[in-house]
């Protein structure tokens, strides 16, 4: 009966002295700040899917900041913000890449074939920017715009110059643009609309980009992770995870849809990392 009571105490003490390493290994976990672009929903989808697994399967407390790209880039650079899932290369952020590139470290593409340019419905007949001259009155004379000022549609004035289209630019937002083409899909009708991708509204309908023969739009791009290079020594599993982690655009585009319909960015993630269990294991590797 001693024994017994003293090989209890034994493994209780081994399993508190486990405990109480265990939870010490967690408390000398450094917080992570990670910044992303809050009205950009690819940026969304992925930090907080990222996020959500730097807390549950790495045990880091993370802190996730939305920023504008410019104060993004800064923060990473400066050390304020350990990373960034939202570097779009090597256009949309060439400028502050080329001005920060010696202060932060490039770990890869998070998604390969991001793009901007003119999007259509598949059922529409004109297949590249040219064909807007052609088909015009089936889009009512009009190109359905965002914010005026926004890269996309600085792009398009030029498109309209350069194939010297007989159409107009229509600015409105980005909400306005998907409910015009919310509303186009259920009549079936032609619309024509400023975009990107990964966006939303590739995983909800079947659309494609108009040809641009002239690269007005340029060539595609890919969405980068970015860290500040303290990360490497700090948090090395978590900079390895971000080095891994990498998705298509059926993926991003189902939490993004998620979040699109309702769902809080943070139980969208939870849900896509409880359904896709195998993808979140090669990512930690």
């Amino acid at each position: 009966m001693r024994k017994l009571k003293s090989l209890c105490v034994h493994t209780l003490g081994i399993a508190t002295l486990a405990l109480g390493l265990g939870l010490a290994h967690a408390a000398d976990k450094p917080v992570l700040k990670i910044g992303y672009v809050n009205g950009w929903d690819d940026s969304v989808a992925a930090t907080h899917v990222a996020g959500e697994i730097l807390k549950d399967r790495l045990g880091y407390k993370v802190e996730l900041k939305p920023v504008e790209p410019a104060i993004m880039w800064q923060g990473v650079a400066r050390g304020d913000l350990d990373a960034t899932l939202s570097a779009w290369l090597p256009a949309t952020h060439g400028e502050y890449f080329a001005k920060l590139k010696d202060k932060v470290v490039v770990l890869g593409p998070n998604y390969q074939g991001a793009k901007i340019g003119l999007i259509v419905p598949d059922y529409v007949q004109a297949k590249s920017i040219e064909d807007l001259n052609k088909y015009g009155k089936d889009f009512d004379g009009k190109i359905t715009g965002i914010d005026a000022g926004a890269g996309v549609m600085r792009r398009t004035e030029d498109a309209i110059k350069q194939y010297n289209l007989d159409i107009k630019l229509m600015p409105s937002s980005g909400p306005a643009m998907a409910t015009a083409l919310t509303r186009a899909e259920k009549a079936q009708k032609p619309i024509v609309v400023t975009g990107w991708i990964p966006h939303w509204m590739f995983a909800k309908w079947k659309l494609r980009f108009l040809e641009d023969p002239k690269k007005v739009y340029g060539d595609d791009e890919h969405v980068d992770t970015v860290i500040n290079p303290t990360l490497q020594t700090k948090a090395a599993d978590a900079t390895a995870f971000l080095k891994n982690f990498s998705w298509n655009g059926e993926e991003v585009g189902s939490v993004m849809l998620a979040i699109r319909d309702g769902a809080k960015p943070e139980q969208a993630a939870k849900d896509w990392i409880a359904k896709n269990p195998e993808r979140v294991a090669g990512w930690l590797q």
